[in-house]
């Protein structure tokens, strides 16, 4: 049976791996083909899989693999205003119902990046800020609260980018300002599995050339992440590999040069480089 934690991956070849603190090995050795499969199988509790260190392969070390996307993302939901505190920060009235929207999935960037700012004219002013994501694992509707951790397969990383002065003219350039090429870099890989006892020790911080601009924990969400998918499961159909950003504590300036790093505890770190394209 799995311990506290799995890790579920792929290389930036697209071999997909399981592992956990001590390093990674082929998925294929647990006798699972892809991701995704492994996704579904973590979702609703522990998977019966031998743990990392029983399988036939030596592990190796995550900081000597290169990661590409941990999945095949479907729709990209993301969420606004959703800690206390940020919304204070930019003088926004809380809201009383989630503040979502959706991304497309051409934003997507792995692990690294770059983030590929748009040229100065276009935009002069954009943000990057770190949010734990939650990764449905089975197809699901109508979903109460209390199973949440039947559906959703594991928590991940997520740098959502945002062209702030394109928002800024007009809060309806929203889905714009969220939207350009690799403005949603999201990884190294999904922690599974994703049960509520794990949100007590999870703290996510925006990290900018390596100081911290904003940080928070869970408990500090207007809406957790089980009232998240529930809302959203009534909206429309979640399929295994949707993804839910659940919102940041707090979003940095970056400009070409810069690395930006989301850091969730307990989950992992995403970090990705800036550059910023030309006229």
């Amino acid at each position: 049976m799995f311990g506290e934690t799995h890790r579920f991956a792929r290389t930036v070849e697209g071999s997909p791996l399981v592992g956990d603190e001590d390093g990674f090995v082929p998925l294929a050795t647990a006798g699972i083909d892809t991701v995704e499969d492994s996704l579904g199988a973590v979702t609703g509790g522990p998977a019966v899989l031998p743990p990392v260190d029983a399988l036939p392969a030596s592990p190796t070390p995550a900081d000597h693999l290169s990661f590409g996307l941990p999945f095949d993302p479907g729709k990209l939901w993301g969420i606004g205003l959703n800690y206390a505190d940020h919304a204070a920060d930019l003088d926004e009235t809380r809201p009383d119902e989630p503040a979502s929207f959706m991304k497309p999935a051409t934003t997507l960037a792995a692990p690294g990046g770059p983030i590929r700012l748009p040229p100065r004219s276009e935009s002069a002013r954009v943000t990057a800020e770190a949010e734990l994501g939650v990764v449905i694992g089975r197809t699901c509707t109508d979903v109460e609260e209390a199973a949440f951790g039947d559906v959703v397969a594991g928590f991940v990383p997520v740098i959502d980018v945002t062209a702030e002065d394109v928002l800024e003219r007009n809060p309806r350039f929203l889905t714009r300002a969220k939207s350009y090429d690799t403005f949603c870099v999201v990884g190294p890989w999904v922690s599974a599995p994703a049960t509520v006892d794990r949100f007590g020790d999870i703290e996510v911080r925006t990290v900018v050339n390596d100081e911290v601009v904003a940080e928070n924990t869970l408990d500090r969400m207007l809406f957790s992440p089980p009232e998240l998918v529930a809302v959203h499961s009534r909206v429309m159909t979640l399929e295994a590999g949707d993804l839910i950003s659940t919102g940041t504590p707090g979003a940095g300036v970056i400009e070409d040069g810069d690395t930006v790093r989301a850091e969730v505890d307990g989950v992992g770190v995403l970090e990705a480089d800036v550059v910023r394209k030309r006229e």
